[in-house]
């Protein structure tokens, strides 16, 4: 809920505007990727500004190069270009570790040895345990651990490292940030308990990744979707931990079929390279998104 009196929030201070878009290679794209990129596209454009593209491939299990590369051919298709080389996550893992370091340094990350069925087991056990935006919060289990016990542990069992979340917000004081649309917004961070910021088969995750690399990028406003909404709580408070700038956010509605479900890879949503492979005009595609509508019955470019 926008706020009045609180602290300021930090925004860089840039001669111009500059977005970014940054998908995950693990699918292709469909019309949602395209809708958000094409706002983000249009933002920076229609300001004189720079538009960036990063490719968040930071699991290799998920990732593929294949993958990585149609998205690229997808964007060149529906005449969106970007500026500059693209930024790959998965050539910058020492930037991440340098940030859990710093993190760690100040007393505010501690390794977590749960497996994801030990979490579920004791969350059901509690009977009431908090909810947060992602779902039921992590009980803090391995938070209490003593030095000698984690070490025991470590020994055979691999670790996520998650955010003290209380500390961090005890170090970081009250926060804003800013909504482009709505004004200055209170950070709540608590919400989400002790994040997950380094996993165990992934060297970081994307609350701290993607922190980190707008912060590098320059990027002085996020245009991404909707669901991401809850997430700007959480990056703004490591903004703040690391001493990054705070971009401007703006949330977009998510494109939705007919039933009123949004497009999601998982549910095998009509992909860029299916609409291509059948002939459809990428120009009538792009303006029917930009028009906030999902297309449908696009007729071949030659029609």
């Amino acid at each position: 809920m926008p706020m009045t009196a609180r602290p300021r929030v930090a925004r860089q201070d840039a001669a111009r505007v500059i977005t970014r878009f940054a998908p995950s290679p693990t699918g292709r794209l469909h019309l949602g990727h395209a809708y958000s990129a094409l706002m983000a596209h249009d933002f920076a454009r229609a300001r004189g500004g720079l538009f960036l593209l990063r490719i968040e491939d930071i699991d290799p299990a998920r990732c593929r190069e294949e993958f990585v590369t149609a998205i690229i051919e997808d964007l060149h298709w529906l005449g969106i270009n970007w500026d500059g080389p693209v930024m790959r996550q998965s050539e910058r893992l020492p930037v991440y570790r340098a940030a859990l370091d710093r993190l760690e340094a100040m007393g505010l990350l501690y390794p977590c040895f749960c497996t994801r069925a030990e979490i579920a087991t004791e969350i059901a056990a509690s009977g009431a345990a908090p909810h947060g935006p992602d779902g039921p919060v992590y009980p803090g289990t391995c938070r209490a651990l003593s030095p000698d016990k984690r070490a025991r542990i470590a020994s055979d069992r691999p670790a996520a490292l998650r955010l003290d979340m209380a500390r961090a917000i005890a170090v970081a004081g009250p926060l804003d940030w800013r909504d482009g649309e709505r004004g200055p917004v209170a950070a709540d961070p608590a919400r989400f308990g002790d994040v997950v910021l380094a996993r165990k088969e992934v060297p970081t995750s994307y609350h701290l990744a993607v922190t980190i690399d707008d912060a590098a990028q320059g990027v002085t406003d996020v245009v991404r979707g909707e669901d991401l909404r809850e997430a700007t709580h959480v990056h703004r408070l490591l903004q703040a931990l690391l001493g990054l700038p705070s971009p401007v956010y703006h949330h977009h509605r998510l494109i939705t079929d007919a039933a009123g479900r949004r497009l999601a890879k998982r549910d095998a949503a009509a992909t860029l390279m299916d609409l291509r492979a059948g002939g459809a005009d990428p120009e009538r595609i792009a303006a029917a998104l930009r028009a906030e509508q999902l297309p449908v019955g696009i007729a071949p470019a030659s029609a």
